[in-house]
């Protein structure tokens, strides 16, 4: 199934092309070199493979192989499809191309997030509390692209089914456990397309903003991000990340940026990936991606995970969600999302053995995934748990 894409010129990046090229290339070589990709492994006991573990807390983030089958993929090209059917024909506009009321248009979250072609929307703004300090290179975008592309759908879980299932993975939620314990909490859910030819870049930042300060600050505090690939990244359309950088604290991103003269950052590799890749990225690794100048779509989808500790009561919000004070009922309400996924994923993979969540144990039986509960999750994600 072909995605609804818009057909466009493509472009490069002007005068850097050349330098860009040789980055990609030297950033793959890189990347490939690191030892930290592989298949989903546990132990003789059931735990993630210590092999993986050190790689992930040496690196800062770890590429699980072949973790979707065709048939997953399949699902989740339909739904992003529809998704891309149902996004508003301009920016704020409450239609689609169809006529029908836009995607979110219903929600009171904002739900979707449209940047103008080869922008970077974020860099040397005050957005999310002003984490993307740098602003990155925005090559001049072709004469026939459209104002703006859709680039993020926030709450995805209410609008897809497949990426529901998708975070009911239970060899993924074993990963969450082996890594943030086994009472772990949810954070958010988005798909992020990145448009042949039109995508835009994210400015280099470290997520995380709560915890900074803390006494207790360690290299899991801000929690991770899963990141399934549907089609596969490469240099020119995937994330890049600095290895090592999650374990290191808040550091000065525009002075990074300064001492490189460029937004190339000398140490980033990118995540390099197959269709059914799932790379997990600890949230407090500096990462960004540049504008997408190849003819290469990246849909990926995210969903991310806290230590219980991390979020109990601390009062956060303002860039997921609303502040507010994380308590045992907004992280239990936030996580009955991962009751769900287990349940429908259970339907739809029968063969497997779901994932037991710790902190419904004792109650998997009524949570179960129907017509009245998909009613139910709209707007689910005002409950984000944003640290």
């Amino acid at each position: 199934m072909a995605l609804p894409l818009p057909k466009v010129t493509l472009v490069d990046y002007g005068p850097d092309e050349a330098a860009m090229v040789r980055y990609r290339a030297e950033g793959r070589e890189r990347a490939m070199a690191l030892g930290n990709r592989g298949p989903i492994r546990f132990d003789g006991q059931g735990n993630l493979h210590p092999d993986i573990l050190d790689a992930y807390w040496r690196c800062g983030f770890y590429v699980f192989e072949g973790v979707l089958k065709p048939d997953e993929l399949d699902d989740i090209e339909r739904d992003v499809a529809d998704l891309l059917e149902r996004a508003p024909t301009e920016r704020g506009g409450k239609l689609d191309r169809h006529g029908r009321p836009a995607l979110g248009t219903d929600c009171k979250a904002r739900n979707l997030f449209m940047v103008k072609p080869l922008s970077d929307a974020y860099g040397g703004t005050d957005f999310a509390n002003g984490r993307h300090p740098a602003k990155m290179a925005e090559p001049a975008p072709p004469p026939d692209a459209p104002s703006h592309v859709p680039q993020v759908v926030l709450g995805s879980l209410q609008f897809s089914d497949a990426c529901l299932r998708l975070y009911g993975h239970p060899q993924l939620l074993q990963v969450a456990a082996a890594i943030n314990g086994p009472d772990f909490t949810p954070f958010n859910e988005s798909v992020w397309v990145k448009h042949p030819g039109l995508g835009g870049s994210v400015a280099w930042h470290q997520d995380g903003w709560t915890h900074w300060e803390s006494s207790e600050l360690d290299a899991d505090t801000h929690g991770f991000n899963f990141m399934a690939q549907l089609y596969g990244c490469t240099p020119a359309n995937g994330l890049w990340v600095v290895p090592g950088s999650h374990a290191r604290g808040k550091l000065d991103i525009k002075a990074m940026v300064e001492a490189a003269g460029c937004d190339r950052l000398p140490d980033a590799v990118p995540l390099v990936c197959a269709a059914g890749d799932v790379a997990i990225c600890n949230r407090q690794a500096i990462h960004g991606s540049f504008a997408n100048t190849s003819a290469d779509v990246r849909v990926s989808i995210n969903f991310g995970f806290h230590r219980r500790a991390s979020v109990l009561g601390v009062t956060s919000g303002g860039v997921h969600n609303k502040v507010a004070v994380y308590d045992e009922d907004r992280i239990r309400q936030r996580s009955r999302l991962i009751a769900y996924a287990i349940d429908a994923r259970r339907q739809r993979f029968p063969d497997e053995r779901p994932y037991r969540y710790q902190p419904f144990a004792t109650e998997a039986d009524q949570w179960r995934w129907t017509a009245s509960t998909k009613a139910e999750i709209k707007d689910y994600n005002l409950l984000d748990l944003g640290i």
